[in-house]
């Protein structure tokens, strides 16, 4: 016969602490509609190579414009994972540095890059039976 334990306290994850999605404040949603549009996470990845000038983070972006980066250079300092800072010179010398906060978004997002690498193949294999076994699925 053996003992019961009973004083085991179950484990939750962090995202089922967070409680549901569907609630208007709900962390998850805010963060990924910050960094899920197309250009952010670009900005971020060479942010995370050191500091970079304007002119520099844009030639290193093909297909920004300037417009977008403007708009997601301001973002991202708005939301504190960039650091602009403006140098008195003629012409106006302005450089981007990731703060702190920025840096683990940094590298939370090259875990995911290196999560897809490491899953790419599978997936792929997982489409072809997907699309071979639903040859009239809409959704390719």
């Amino acid at each position: 016969m053996s003992v019961a334990h009973t004083a085991v306290t179950p484990q939750v994850s962090g995202a089922e602490q967070a409680g549901p999605c569907g609630e208007d404040d709900c962390g998850v949603r805010d963060v990924l509609d910050r960094i899920g549009d197309k250009w952010t996470v670009l900005v971020i990845v060479e942010l995370a190579k050191g500091i970079r000038r304007y002119r520099e983070l844009q030639r290193a972006i093909p297909g920004i414009s300037q417009r977008m980066l403007t708009v997601t250079t301001r973002r991202l300092c708005r939301d504190g994972l960039v650091e602009r800072t403006v140098y008195a010179t003629v012409p106006p010398q302005v450089e981007y540095a990731l703060t702190d906060v920025g840096h683990s978004l940094a590298e939370t997002i090259a875990r995911l890059a290196d999560w897809s690498r490491d899953h790419k193949d599978t997936m792929a294999a997982a489409r072809e039976r997907w699309d071979a076994e639903h040859p009239d699925d809409a959704e390719r």
